[in-house]
């Protein structure tokens, strides 16, 4: 038998997780049944395939290269100061 805990919280027996395949970090339904309590696993989105997440990261690289090619040109245009004046701020004028 479980206990309520102070912050309402509920241990799910690892026999009835086992059998109903309920892991550490997933999500559970609780559903009004008449005068009792249904507790039921939330349903499993299926995830994006192994294909489509290699094309979506393999886009995000692409991007990537790209805004570190930018960056490079844009450095070379020089900022207007230079490291070494860093080192003079804050003395004296």
């Amino acid at each position: 038998m479980a206990k309520v805990t102070s912050k309402l919280q509920v241990t799910v027996p690892k026999a009835l997780a086992d059998r109903f395949g309920i892991a550490p970090g997933d999500e559970i339904e609780w559903e009004a049944a008449g005068d009792a309590m249904r507790i039921v696993p939330a349903r499993r989105k299926p995830g994006a395939s192994v294909a489509s997440r290699l094309k979506l990261f393999d886009q995000a690289t692409a991007r990537q290269r790209d805004r570190d090619r930018a960056r490079r040109v844009a450095s070379g245009r020089g900022r207007g100061w230079s490291r070494e004046e860093l080192y003079d701020r804050g003395g004296p004028r």
